[in-house]
């Protein structure tokens, strides 16, 4: 897998105290996006709003999550023409209060979501301080009022017609690392904002607000009228506390290379579904009120029973399937005797070997590939595979036996 398929933002290429300290920062794949969030105004709506209707502005289209692609490694991005069935430039005139204020469940509008500005062209919207190409994610599965379905039908057909495809794919990592990253942020908010259409306390239907990046439980709706009943709806916490039910939520998870005692060794497994001699880093999800060494600690132990010291956090990957933090960490056993490994704590895993250093450099040479990929043309049939660089894992090993990183400041004093 070449090395383009790896971000390398401008701030990697900066020389620092901390770089000199503790070595160039690792980029993985689905981060350093190229669109300046401007996370701070998502809810100043007259900006938004001029960002929808500026000609640059740019769509990623997503039908039931699969995104429109020109090829498999290459996102295609609509013009407002092209989607202006579906999506009226006035959807953000009204201020965020004023929706809520006329709120009716009855009415739908698609997922759109505010990105951010591509702040590399210039030619794009102008805003205070802030110059760039507007970006949007769209949700075109057909859904909602009839006219909404036959809208979004239209756009798809029309899509078609033109060579496009929607990529099916369980993961996608075949695009280029920025396309990755936008695609990510795409992908997670509109999977969170189909799944939380309705209010996570009261179960009332819940309404899009700051650009698509919060849901708000209302508390009127004009629906409930024509029901015979009052405009306000039962008091609901999430209106009055600052709640994690309004927000996207991301899942924190540990992922780690594990060393033996002597730095010889690296401990990977498999489970039912990889392919043959395809084996990874442990990993699993961090629980509430655990730290990120505790749960690497944890994990380990429970899915292969070998006792960690040392835990170093080494980098991390955003990974939209559907919301996860993927938290990399290096770690080591100080004692021999705690190497020994266990499968019948949690049955999670059909494997897991303990593989000498030099069997894995040339995995990582010869045998690396997604799931459902072939390795190089090297590989003989039978020796060790590996996932991709575009996996955290490929990077968290890579680094894990790397002699500068193993004997540097980093890791020599586990």
């Amino acid at each position: 897998m070449s090395v383009s398929q790896i971000p390398n933002p401008a701030h990697m290429l900066a020389e620092s105290m901390l770089s000199r300290r503790f070595g160039k920062e690792t980029a993985n794949y689905f981060s350093s996006s190229p669109i300046n969030r401007l996370s701070f105004l998502r809810s100043e709506y007259p900006f938004i709003s001029a960002a929808l209707k500026h000609p640059t502005a740019q769509f990623v289209l997503l039908n039931n999550l699969a995104p429109l692609t020109r090829s498999p490694a290459e996102l295609y991005y609509a013009k407002y023409d092209e989607v202006r069935k579906l999506v009226s430039q006035e959807l953000f005139d009204q201020s965020e209060d004023d929706l809520i204020k006329s709120f009716d469940s009855r009415k739908t509008n698609p997922i759109l979501i505010f990105l951010g500005l591509d702040e590399s062209r210039k030619e794009g919207l102008t805003w205070k301080n802030y110059t760039g190409s507007p970006y949007f994610a769209l949700d075109i599965t057909p859904r909602g009022s009839d006219a909404q379905q036959t809208a979004a039908k239209d756009i798809i057909s029309t899509m078609e017609e033109k060579g496009l495809s929607f990529f099916q794919a369980r993961v996608v990592m075949s695009f280029s690392p920025d396309e990755a990253a936008i695609y990510a942020q795409a992908r997670a908010l509109t999977d969170w904002n189909n799944r939380n259409t309705f209010c996570g306390t009261c179960g009332n239907p819940t309404l899009s607000v700051n650009a698509g990046t919060k849901r708000t439980c209302p508390p009127t709706d004009a629906a409930r009228v024509a029901q015979g009943q009052s405009e306000e709806r039962p008091a609901c916490t999430t209106r009055t506390t600052l709640s994690n039910l309004n927000f996207p939520r991301t899942d924190p998870t540990i992922i780690v290379a594990v060393v033996s005692a002597d730095g010889k060794r690296v401990l990977l497994g498999r489970n039912k579904r990889y392919p043959p001699n395809w084996y990874s880093t442990l990993a699993g999800f961090i629980e509430p009120a655990e730290s990120i060494e505790d749960a690497v600690r944890r994990e380990v132990w429970e899915e292969a029973g070998v006792t960690l010291s040392r835990v170093v956090i080494h980098s991390s990957q955003p990974w939209p399937y559907p919301a996860n933090l993927m938290i990399g960490a290096i770690a080591q056993v100080s004692d021999p005797a705690h190497e020994k490994i266990n499968l019948e704590h949690d049955p999670e895993l059909e494997d897991a070997r303990w593989f000498p250093v030099e069997e894995v450099q040339e995995a990582l040479r010869v045998g690396v590939s997604d799931l459902g990929g072939v390795a190089g043309p090297e590989y003989k049939e039978g020796g060790l595979r590996l996932p991709p660089r575009t996996a955290i894992a490929n990077q968290l090993i890579a680094a894990a036996i790397s002699a500068d990183y193993f004997h540097g400041d980093k890791i020599s004093k586990m």
